[in-house]
């Protein structure tokens, strides 16, 4: 078994592999027509969809010292639910491009496929991998197309939010980025590159921190939920909430002022993928949605806290913020 699982993907070629993922996905389409034809065929109830697309590069986005083939799956797929989420609808349908250096193993390729699985179960129970693409690349790359259905109800853009709105969130924020210091700090050599996690070394805190940046839990029901509690503007926060903030509040033509007391890693860290949303004055916030802040007619700040403009970094950035570092 073990030999099997470490067959490089140059050996099998493209028909074995996808043979290999077509069973770690194990019949989990929920299509009208699924993987295995030239496209999918899927039902859309309500006669609108949404569609978004995320990209994983190694290098920039993940590092394979750090993450294991699981992992990745999980995570590509989780940052993708939690975009559909964002729009107020239900993840229906992923579809996984991967391109992969040859030297890849097979079992690599399993526990991706297995991690995809795994957290469309977890997080949006129906949604399915429903196809893909296979190519080979020198940096292994996770790109993913995710598909929601609306339901009757409208999108929630980023450009709803007015003054007097009060600002929310679902999920955690910070974690993520502490698990992500944790690694830079912790488990790189003498020359800075990474080397592979020991969980031994790990309080209990460590490990839950770790956890949300290797397999992040974005609260993806709680996006229909806010579209059905009358959310006026939502997004995902990746990049960190001071900077998706000022997306949002941009787009708005309005300036968030946000309560005090989150600390760095909640203000600027990212990639938690909790939902950010505003909601009418007065309005009872829906189920796992907590105050944060007040929407104010536009000043020259985009984003405030406790009523003094933000300054300095925002947030993350892969242009710049990147270390070129890969392992």
């Amino acid at each position: 078994m073990h030999a099997e699982r470490d067959v490089t993907v140059g050996e099998l070629g493209e028909r074995a592999l996808l043979a290999r993922i077509f069973a770690a996905l194990d019949g989990s389409s929920q299509a009208l027509v699924g993987p295995g034809d030239d496209a999918a065929v899927l039902a859309a109830p309500g006669g609108r969809v949404v569609v978004t697309t995320d990209t994983l590069v190694h290098g920039p986005d993940f590092r394979l010292a750090w993450s294991s083939g699981y992992d990745l799956g999980w995570k590509a797929a989780a940052v993708n639910l939690a975009d559909v989420a964002a729009m107020g609808a239900r993840p229906t349908a992923l579809f996984v491009a991967l391109a992969l250096p040859d030297e890849t193993t097979a079992g690599f390729v399993d526990d991706l496929a297995r991690g995809l699985r795994a957290a469309c179960d977890g997080l949006a129970p129906g949604c399915a991998i429903e196809g893909g693409d296979l190519t080979a690349s020198d940096t292994l790359t996770v790109a993913v197309t995710a598909i929601g259905v609306l339901e009757g109800l409208e999108p929630v853009l980023r450009s709803g939010a007015r003054s007097g709105d009060t600002v929310a969130v679902a999920g955690d924020l910070g974690a993520a980025a502490r698990g992500l210091t944790l690694l830079f700090d912790r488990f790189r050599d003498a020359q800075g590159a990474p080397v592979t996690v020991d969980s031994d070394k790990l309080s209990e805190h460590e490990r839950a921190d770790l956890a949300a940046q290797l397999r992040p839990q974005p609260p993806i029901a709680r996006g229909v939920s806010a579209a059905r509690g009358g959310a006026t503007a939502m997004m995902d926060v990746s990049d960190g909430l001071l900077l998706d903030a000022t997306r949002l509040a941009d787009a708005s033509g309005a300036t968030l002022d946000l309560d005090a007391g989150l600390d760095e890693a909640a203000l600027r860290g990212g990639e938690d993928h909790a939902l950010l949303a505003c909601f009418p004055s007065g309005a009872s916030l829906p189920e796992g949605f907590r105050a944060i802040g007040r929407v104010r007619a536009r000043t020259e700040a985009s984003v405030m806290i406790a009523g003094e403009p933000v300054t300095g970094r925002l947030g993350w950035d892969p242009h710049r913020d990147w270390d070129a570092g890969r392992g």
